[in-house]
Parts: structure tokens; sequence; C-alpha cells
């Protein structure tokens, strides 16, 4: 047994069972909120030292480095059954998903600071961080992430029994 497979085994019921049905989603978004603290930490590492006074070049590496994770945990456990593709076209639609992602995630922050005006005009600064957290982190995150588990299950790792699994005695 794996070792996700014995975690998910721990989890009480109801939850276990939807658990195990769905173990692929539930990996999927293991790796995610993986990516999500890599890619927080380095940004914020870089933001603070190296990269002080360039928070855009700091998001972009730390965004990049995430991504390049996010590619290996995802095809090497998430969805190591699945598969189809030559590995340089996997990994082209894997970027290209992921590049779609982002522009996806920054749609909610994009609406809550220029069509809501959730801005500095109209709120006081800790109103402006709480909006943008909220736009930003966690609806701009949710709305990617429901587009990268459709798009990766329909064009990346399109075929789900491509790489079977290694039975362990």
């Amino acid at each position: 047994m794996s070792v996700g497979e014995t975690l998910i085994r721990r989890v009480p019921e109801p939850f276990r069972s939807y658990a195990l049905k769905h173990r692929e989603l539930v990996k999927f978004a293991v790796v995610g909120g993986t990516c999500f603290i890599i890619d927080t930490a380095i940004f914020l590492v870089l933001k603070s030292t190296f990269l002080a006074t360039h928070p855009v070049t700091a998001k972009i590496i730390a965004t990049l480095i995430a991504t390049i994770v996010s590619y290996i945990l995802n095809r090497e456990w998430s969805f190591r059954t699945r598969g189809g593709r030559e590995r340089p076209h996997e990994a082209a639609l894997f970027f290209l998903v992921s590049g779609v992602g982002v522009a996806l995630n920054s749609v909610p922050l994009w609406v809550s600071r220029y069509v809501l005006l959730l801005d500095h005009n109209h709120l006081t600064p800790f109103g402006v961080q709480v909006a943008d957290f909220v736009s930003a982190q966690i609806v701009g995150t949710l709305l990617a992430m429901a587009f990268r588990w459709w798009a990766f299950k329909k064009f990346v790792f399109p075929d789900a029994n491509a790489r079977p699994r290694l039975v362990r005695d």
C-alpha cells in the first residue's frame, strides 16, 4: 500500500470513502497546497532579501519554481497512472495550462480592483489587503485550480491507464 493510501485510510468516515473514491483529486489538492506554500515562501524570502526592490521579479521566480515542482509532483504522484503523450509534449501542455491558470488566478484581483473599486481610494489600507487576499489568493486560486484539474485530465494526462501502477508485494 502506498503512503497516500495509508494516509487516506486514516481519514475518518464519511470523508474516507470520498477520499478513496477521488484519490486523484485529493493528491492534486495536496500538490497544489504544497506548491502554494513553496511559492509563498520563496516569494517572501526573495522580496525581503535579494529582490526587495523588484517584487514582480521575485513573484515570477517563485511561481516558476513552484510550477516546476508542480509538474514533477503531478506527473509522478497525482496523475502517475495517467499519460498518453510524449514527455516533451506533455510538459509543454502542462506549462501552457499552468500559464492559463496564472491568468485566471489574476482575474478576480482585477475585478476587485478595477470593477468593484476595492482600492486605496475607497478602502482603508487593511481593507485593501483583505480584498486583495480574498480575491487573489482564495477566489483566484480556487478558479485556477478548478481549471487546471479539468485541463490536466483532459489535455495533459488524458489516458487513465497509460502508466499502470507497480504492484508491490
